[in-house]
């Protein structure tokens, strides 16, 4: 429903993907893991596989071999945008303020309770 489930921080300059299988292996199995062509990765979408969910993730232009993707089901990723707008709301989240990873994790987890609780 586009709410939070769990999260991770990361260096600003590390990429998301490499959080994306443990944050896949914390949560219940889903039947499907939306995400852009960020996350178009043979590992990540190996191990989706292997959850028994479906990849829906758009191929990069430059793969040899593009992947089929569903589409359809793609269009609710608006959900995970929506939410990242919410969170922005947040001033502290969207100027990152905080030094500290503990603060950040903290408020991080706050917003996202306020987000539930809405």
């Amino acid at each position: 429903m586009g709410n939070p489930l769990t999260f991770r921080l990361t260096a600003a300059q590390e990429a998301d993907i490499t959080q994306a299988q443990a944050l896949l292996a914390s949560i219940d199995p889903p039947a499907a893991v939306i995400a852009d062509k960020g996350y178009d990765a043979d590992a990540f979408v190996q191990a989706i596989a292997d959850t028994g969910a479906l990849a829906v993730i758009p191929p990069r232009r430059n793969r040899h071999q593009p992947r089929s993707w569903d589409t359809h089901r793609y269009r609710a990723r608006h959900l995970i945008e929506n939410l990242f707008a919410r969170l922005k709301q947040f001033r502290r989240l969207a100027t990152r303020y905080d030094k500290l990873a503990s603060h950040c994790a903290a408020f991080i987890l706050l917003a996202c309770t306020c987000v539930w609780m809405a």
